[in-house]
C-alpha cells in the first residue's frame, strides 16, 4: 500500500466492532506515527491508549455524564465560528448520511456517545506552556496515526466527543495536570456491515481550495 492509497483509503468509522485491537497493531501504528515532523523536533505529543477495563470505565463515565446532562467541557476549545466556505461543506455531510446510511443515520448521535463502541481510543496530550503551533504538530501526529492504521487493517475517527469530560479521563489514565488533553483517536475494526459505516464525506475539488501561481 502506498500513501495515496492509504489516504483514500482512510475515513471516519462511525461503528467498530468488539474486536480487541492486538497490542502489537497499536505500537506498530504508534512507532510510525513517531516519524511525524514537529517544530524544532519538539514531538509535542504525549499518547494515553484506552483499553479493555480501563475504556469501559471511561464509556461508562461519559455516559452517566449524558445521562446527568452535565455540560461538556473540551480543553481545546471548539470553535465559535465557521467561515461561509466551511459552513457550505458541512451543509453537504448530513444530507448524504441519511442518503447513504438510511435508518442508520438515526443512530449517528447515539454511536457518539457511546465511543462508536470502538475497543481502543488514542488520546493525545500535549504540555500547557506550548502554543497553537505545537497544535499543528498534534494535527500532524494524528494524521500519521489514521495513516498508519490503514496499513495494519484498522480503522478510525478522530473526534471532539472522546474529549467532552476530561475530568473522566484524568481520573482513568493518570494524566498529569501539566498536560492540555487535545484530541482522541477511535480505533479498531470497523464494522462493515454496519450502515452507517456507508458514508464517506465529499472532498472540495481542487480549484475550489488550491490557487496556483505561475
Amino acid at each position: 500500500m502506498n500513501v495515496r492509497e492509504a489516504l483514500y483509503a482512510r475515513h471516519s468509522t462511525r461503528k467498530f466492532l468488539s474486536t480487541p485491537v492486538e497490542k502489537e497493531k497499536l505500537t506498530a501504528v504508534l512507532e510510525a506515527a513517531s516519524r511525524t515532523p514537529s517544530w524544532a523536533n519538539t514531538q509535542p505529543w504525549e499518547v494515553f491508549v484506552a483499553t479493555g477495563n480501563t475504556l469501559d470505565r471511561i464509556r461508562a463515565g461519559y455516559q452517566n455524564k449524558y445521562a446527568e446532562k452535565v455540560p461538556v467541557a473540551p480543553e481545546t476549545p471548539r470553535p465559535t465560528k465557521w467561515s461561509d466556505a466551511a459552513q457550505k461543506r458541512q451543509q453537504l455531510l448530513h444530507p448524504g448520511i441519511v442518503r447513504d446510511c438510511g435508518e442508520a443515520a438515526k443512530q449517528f448521535g447515539a454511536l457518539n456517545q457511546a465511543m462508536f463502541h470502538a475497543p481502543a481510543v488514542i488520546y493525545i496530550a500535549m504540555d500547557r506552556v506550548l502554543s497553537e503551533w505545537s497544535l499543528y504538530d498534534i494535527g500532524a501526529y494524528a494524521q500519521s496515526i489514521m495513516l498508519a492504521a490503514v496499513e495494519q487493517g484498522l480503522a478510525t475517527i478522530p473526534a471532539i466527543t472522546l474529549m467532552f469530560y476530561p475530568d473522566v479521563l484524568r481520573r482513568e489514565l493518570k494524566i498529569p495536570d501539566h498536560l492540555k488533553l487535545t484530541i482522541g483517536i477511535a480505533i479498531g475494526y470497523a464494522d462493515n456491515e454496519h450502515g452507517v459505516n456507508k458514508f464517506i464525506s465529499e472532498r472540495s475539488p481542487l480549484e475550489e481550495v488550491v490557487h496556483f501561481f505561475d
